[in-house]
């Protein structure tokens, strides 16, 4: 056994997509999802027992966080069959670590860690790379904050990050000003190990991976409706967590790549297999229908208490649509992907309420219009709206693209490479690392063009 993962080849840091001489064709599995297995990790390291994780996502953002658990007692190992083995601590065991927990490019790692460090009476030091210390932690800093937690950071809340634990937490009730997974599951995981009920209502719903994980390891969570659609969730603090077995379907964020690609490439017909569909994940799969896509469900089952099936797409013309900001919880890590869909279809394609891309590994919404522009495509922003104009046919492409050290906006363009009239390149492919580690070979696979460019 070994803390390490397997060896991965690096992604080159410059790679150029071309159209490739022939279609799309195979069928190909994907990553482990990422939120899923992020939390695995967690529950696992506060669970009694040993947590079994088979699929887990071996990408530089998980690693970090199998990392800062090490780092504060947990034991965690990988076997030599691949899967994840997490020695747990139990609920409030964790130690304080000895030195400074650095989460590289990770903003679930850090959000939900804060939550966790909130309610374990010990000072830790949080900091993460340059993409990540601007990302802005206030969203997290003030519901933590009520449960007695102590923040010291940089302006706004910004890493790096001392947090004590309070060390006697207050339970809170929260209503979040917009709907974030990652800050729902910040203040549950607090409120694990808090007396009495801690509760977060939200006014959307969203991706319910820690709901659906906290009852897997024995957590008393209910799940409530609310006034307007949204919903109140609610963890009964101090459980006794106990380590179980875990299955890690394919990631829906990861998986919509080679989907996009095998729909804008004429020809194509891709198979990709063991792909999660939580309600909370599927925006874009319906995004994609609403346009023309043409993509069925097959050999659906449940894995791990998530809903399974594998994706079988055809490439065909795809028609542009309005996207109600009402999707984008359901989809907010997908608007890149779907970009390059709508700059491959026949007319306009609206994405609306898409404020929440400004704050992620980069201004998304800057970077895609950008982006798309120096590929010949018309787009513009009107407020948080992207608005883009379908080429009718493929796109001009000939850019190269600065991805401000952010994955999808890498992946995403190099997607695009793949259906435009000339090469597209990208300025650094090494962020990939941190979602999907065998992108360039799982694409290859299914016929895409990639060169290392020099």
């Amino acid at each position: 056994m070994s803390n390490d993962p397997m060896i991965m080849s690096p992604v080159p840091s410059s790679l150029s997509a071309a159209r490739p001489a022939a279609p799309l064709a195979g069928v190909v599995p994907v990553p482990g999802d990422k939120s899923i297995s992020h939390r695995a990790l967690m529950l696992g390291a506060l669970a009694i027992g040993r947590t079994e994780i088979a699929g887990l996502l071996e990408g530089d953002d998980v690693l970090a966080t199998a990392a800062a658990l090490r780092a504060m007692g947990a034991v965690i190992v990988r076997a030599e069959d691949g899967r994840w083995l997490v020695d747990g601590v139990g609920l409030g065991g964790l130690a304080e670590p000895d030195d400074v927990i650095d989460l590289g490019n990770s903003g679930t790692s850090a959000r939900l860690l804060l939550g966790i460090l909130a309610s374990h009476p010990f000072t830790a030091f949080v900091t993460g790379d340059a993409s990540l210390r601007r990302r802005p932690m206030g969203r997290v800093i003030t519901p933590l904050s009520r449960f007695g937690a102590q923040f010291l950071g940089r302006d706004g809340g910004r890493l790096p990050l001392a947090v004590t634990g309070a060390r006697s937490p207050i339970p809170i009730v929260y209503e979040l000003p917009v709907p974030s997974a990652q800050v729902k599951s910040a203040v549950l995981l607090a409120g694990l190990n808090t007396p009495g009920a801690t509760s977060v209502v939200e006014p959307q719903p969203t991706r319910d991976h820690t709901e659906r994980m906290l009852g897997h390891f024995g957590a008393k969570v209910t799940v409530e409706p609310e006034p307007g659609g949204g919903r109140r969730i609610t963890v009964t603090g101090h459980p006794e967590l106990i380590a179980a077995p875990i299955t890690v379907p394919g990631d829906p964020s990861s998986a919509a790549f080679p989907l996009v690609a095998a729909l804008v490439v004429p020809g194509s017909e891709v198979t990709i297999a063991n792909v999660g569909l939580n309600p909370s994940r599927t925006g874009l799969i319906l995004c994609l229908q609403e346009m023309g896509a043409d993509i069925t469900f097959e050999n659906q089952r449940e894995a791990g208490g998530e809903p399974v099936a594998d994706l079988h797409v055809r490439a065909g013309t795809l028609k542009g649509a309005d996207i109600p900001a009402s999707r984008a919880p359901s989809m907010i890590d997908e608007y890149p992907i779907l970009a390059v869909a709508a700059a491959c279809a026949r007319g306009r394609t609206r994405m609306r309420g898409l404020a929440e891309l400004r704050v992620k590994e980069s201004d998304r919404l800057a970077g895609i219009a950008e982006g798309l522009t120096r590929c010949g495509v018309r787009v513009h922003v009107e407020g948080d709206d992207l608005i883009v104009e379908g080429a009718d046919n493929l796109p001009a492409g000939g850019a190269l693209i600065e991805t401000q050290l952010d994955h999808r906006i890498a992946m995403a363009f190099l997607v695009l490479g793949l259906a435009a009239n000339q090469p597209v390149r990208i300025d650094d492919g090494r962020p990939i690392a941190t979602s999907f580690p065998d992108f360039v070979p799982l694409m290859t696979r299914l016929g895409a063009t990639f060169t290392e460019a020099r």
